[in-house]
């Protein structure tokens, strides 16, 4: 049997690479801590579970589901839009259900690309950006974030051969990797730069409410002109714990959500009703439960940030999502500092080069273990590496 080229030229998934090492030495009997992989270590709030019991026990949700969603979830989704940003969304033309938004930077592709188009995908950026391009057979164009730009990519160096060709663009805020975010006036930039190259923006807005230190995070749909020119992947996973619920949606442009609408339903039978229930009582209930994740977030944040500059990093703390990003030290590329931590420390972060290649020389820790697992990565950090 050979696959096909397009799943021959995907490189290795970071994260599954990420999981085979963490097996490999636990079953070699090292206790290993990884920093590596972003998913929440706190349970999913009560208030959702019980919602997700409810709803399956009803009948109704046993049958197949429709790809546009349940008219209670979409209104959730429109509600938490409208009182979080300030966003009116019309919930029979501007909300589909994703299951997670992993799904969606992957089909959005498929339904916007076809080959040998461009795609500009932020670098450093979520694998998927460039994946999704490649299973498309289109083309994916790194879109460089530097840190002298906060992590922002130069719309005006994009190569005029290469807008010709683009279709569509990802970018990130609250950003993965970098957690960098949005203060300024770059979303508006970004709605002029998208009309006047006739490209849709696909905005990953999968850590919106993970924020710190008083920073509120915009939606991009909040900029006037937004829902012209883009969509936005909207995911329930780190806001409320639910990573493993597979739950979100495509917002914003009625043409593009139209068309991804269609995609759906040819290549699944959309996200089971009990989860969408859920999902709604999530986004419809009480928002306590964000905030004191928020707070623990932070405190392991803060914990990272002063091992790191015990052993000589400088790491600036972030104002959003659920990681650090931090440049390795001199003499250092990001897989060998990735290894000596691994080596020295019995930790897992992950090299930054493997976002993009503008992440070389950094390397991302993710908050998402218990607080004890974490003071102890902390400590082995700066007790045993020597750099």
């Amino acid at each position: 049997m050979t696959p096909s080229r397009r799943v021959q030229d995907l490189p290795p998934y970071l994260f599954a690479e990420i999981e085979r090492k963490v097996a490999a030495r636990r079953a070699a009997g090292v206790d290993v801590i990884s920093l590596g992989i972003g998913d929440p270590d706190m349970p999913t709030p009560g208030h959702i579970v019980e919602a997700l019991i409810a709803g399956a026990r009803d009948p109704a949700t046993h049958q197949y589901p429709s790809n546009r969603g349940e008219p209670a979830f979409r209104e959730a989704v429109a509600g938490y839009y409208a009182r979080r940003f300030g966003v009116t969304l019309d919930v029979e033309t501007e909300i589909v259900p994703l299951l997670g938004a992993k799904e969606g930077v992957a089909h959005i592709c498929t339904t916007l690309l076809d080959p040998d188009d461009v795609c500009l995908a932020a670098d450093p950026g979520y694998p998927v950006y460039t994946a999704g391009p490649l299973l498309a057979d289109a083309e994916a164009v790194p879109l460089p974030l530097v840190p002298e730009l906060g992590f922002q990519p130069d719309l005006e160096a994009v190569p005029a051969d290469v807008l010709e060709r683009a279709k569509m663009l990802f970018v990130c805020y609250p950003n993965n990797p970098t957690g960098a975010v949005v203060e300024d006036d770059f979303f508006a930039r970004l709605v002029a730069f998208a009309k006047t190259n006739d490209l849709v923006v696909v905005h990953d807005n999968a850590y919106a409410d993970i924020t710190f230190d008083g920073y509120v995070a915009p939606s991009f749909l909040a900029t006037p002109g937004a829902k012209e020119v883009g969509v936005e992947l909207f995911s329930l996973s780190k806001s409320y714990n639910m990573t493993g619920w597979r739950a979100g949606a495509i917002v914003g442009d009625a043409e593009v959500v139209e068309a991804y609408w269609r995609l759906k339903t040819n290549v699944d039978s959309g996200m089971f009703g009990a989860v969408q229930r859920a999902a709604a009582a999530a986004l419809d209930g009480p928002q306590d439960c964000v905030r004191e994740m928020c707070d623990v977030y932070a405190h392991r944040r803060d914990l990272l940030v002063e091992a790191l500059r015990a052993i000589g990093l400088s790491a600036t703390p972030p104002k959003g999502t659920i990681y650090l990003w931090a440049p390795v030290p001199e003499g250092h590329t990001s897989a060998s500092f990735t290894e000596l931590v691994l080596e020295q420390a019995d930790v897992i972060v992950s090299p930054g080069a493997a976002y993009g290649p503008s992440g070389e020389g950094f390397v991302r820790f993710s908050l998402t273990v218990p607080d004890a697992r974490l003071h102890e990565a902390v400590q082995r950090i700066a007790e045993r590496v020597r750099l």
